[in-house]
């Protein structure tokens, strides 16, 4: 599904329009619960899936006499957080979607790429959530016929690194984010991930398209013993060449900073009374304040990590704007 979301990106005194939107994966619907998207269509060929304004590959196999996915995205409403083994590769730790969605989808290979489309070609991409897989959880919680159970003694981690191409030229930067990680020297913050957690990918710039690469460090002669999973929902996109009309709003309000970890800080001039509500990326309405011509400050402490919209309501007047809490 294509979710719309008219927001501001504020800058110095300013609104400046922006479109964005999110690929959810809550479609097509999944034919039955406990299931994930299978298609034996085109062996061998890719067989993916657009969600918003990207486009996900999908591979299956017929190569070592048996049907298998080999590679690529797919979708999944799989509820399967304790089943260890590959015959489990569908299903998400959380045993659901972020912030309770319905379905997300599973990465499967050290390496795959996701194409964005249509207005989101060459802008900028906000992020994603992420999460381990039940099949990588497991696997590194307690080990398994392929992969060793991670170990303090060892520094043993898994990460996922996120690169944009541009006009074919990757980024200079790039984004990590550790699955798992047991290098600190405090055994007791060793971790390995089990719920939805934010990743921000602004700084990698304008894209074309994303790379998402695995590491690990378990690894052996054929490559990453680790389990090359893991799932995705609700990616962010930014787009370009998008017509939208005048928020209303003038250079009256200024929001910071952005990201917030603790206070957020909105500041108006306006003669007017405004409502301002936060909601997150579903829509469900987080709080709601009212200031007028003074500076409020939103204690932002308490909420889970992840990308936040805020609403300012002057009568029948809405304009959107975006935060993220780190």
């Amino acid at each position: 599904m294509r979710k719309f979301l008219l927001s501001s990106l504020i800058v110095l005194a300013g609104f400046s329009s922006l479109a964005q939107t999110v690929a959810d994966f809550e479609t097509p619907v999944l034919p039955k619960s406990d299931t994930a998207y299978i298609n034996y269509s085109n062996y061998g060929k890719d067989v993916g899936f657009s969600s918003g304004l990207a486009y996900f590959p999908c591979v299956y196999d017929t190569s070592f006499g048996f049907e298998f996915w080999s590679s690529g995205f797919a979708y999944s409403n799989k509820r399967d957080s304790i089943t260890s083994g590959f015959m489990n590769s569908y299903s998400a730790k959380p045993a659901i979607g972020f912030a309770g969605s319905t379905q997300y989808v599973v990465a499967n290979g050290v390496q795959n790429t996701v194409r964005l489309t249509g207005a989101a070609m060459g802008a900028s991409v906000n992020g994603f959530y992420i999460t381990n897989s039940t099949y990588a959880f497991n696997s590194m919680r307690d080990g398994d016929g392929f992969a060793k159970k991670f170990k303090h003694s060892d520094s043993d981690f898994f990460r996922l690194d996120v690169f944009a191409y541009s006009k074919g030229a990757k980024s200079k930067d790039s984004v990590s984010f550790y699955l798992a990680d047991f290098r600190n020297p405090d055994s007791t913050k060793n971790y390995i991930i089990n719920d939805w957690s934010w990743v921000d990918l602004l700084k990698l710039g304008k894209a074309d398209s994303l790379l998402f690469r695995l590491q690990s460090s378990d690894n052996g002669s054929f490559g990453m013993n680790t389990p090359g999973f893991f799932c995705m929902d609700n990616l962010i996109t930014n787009e370009t060449n998008v017509s939208v009309k005048d928020l209303s709003v003038k250079a009256d309000i200024r929001m910071y900073p952005n990201p917030a970890s603790n206070v957020l800080f909105i500041e108006s001039n306006l003669n007017e009374k405004q409502v301002v509500s936060i909601n997150d990326i579903t829509g469900k309405l987080i709080a709601q304040y009212e200031f007028q011509n003074e500076k409020l400050e939103i204690n932002v402490s308490s909420l889970a990590s992840g990308t936040y919209i805020l609403n300012f309501r002057n009568g029948s007047q809405v304009t959107s704007s975006q935060f993220i809490k780190h």
